[in-house]
């Protein structure tokens, strides 16, 4: 469990913390608060994405499936804030592995937004969802060690 914590801090064993880091370090959450927030955030975002996805059947609800499904999908990825704090997550969404991945999502989640609210286009809204679930899945698993090169694989056999 102590390694999983270090892990997820980002501390590595023969790492030596300094006197500003220790400071920092105490003043943070507890491990176990870190994660129940995570937790939470996570299923906030969840549930948010379900209910959007109900509420698209109804007459106008397609305004309310972007706005919801957008929410759920930024609860979803600030919940990881909880267990790397917000710094270090930011830090890892731009490394050079997963720079596309974020710009590609992040670009989406403004872009849904604005085709609903600004451009009022129904059929781009439902593709820059799609675009949203896609990037959020290829952003996902670039924090599983070789699971992209995994999915690549896996999709040029099919191809092939």
């Amino acid at each position: 469990m102590d390694k999983l914590r270090r892990v997820l801090s980002g501390r590595e064993e023969n790492e030596e913390l300094g006197l500003t880091a220790q400071v920092l370090d105490a003043s943070t959450l507890s491990y176990s608060t870190r994660v129940k927030w995570f937790v939470i955030c996570f299923a906030a975002g969840v549930l948010c994405s379900i209910f959007g996805t109900a509420l698209l059947f109804l007459p106008s609800g397609l305004k309310l499936f972007a706005v919801f499904y957008t929410l759920g999908n930024i609860a979803a990825v600030s919940s990881t804030c909880f267990l790397m704090g917000p710094l270090k997550q930011l830090k890892r969404m731009f490394e050079p592995t997963r720079l596309i991945a974020t710009i590609v999502m992040l670009l989406c989640l403004i872009l849904t937004l604005c085709a609903v609210f600004w451009w009022q286009k129904k059929g781009l809204a439902i593709i820059f969802c799609i675009l949203q679930f896609l990037a959020m899945t290829w952003y996902s698993i670039s924090y599983i060690p070789f699971a992209r090169d995994a999915v690549m694989k896996c999709f040029t056999t099919c191809l092939n």
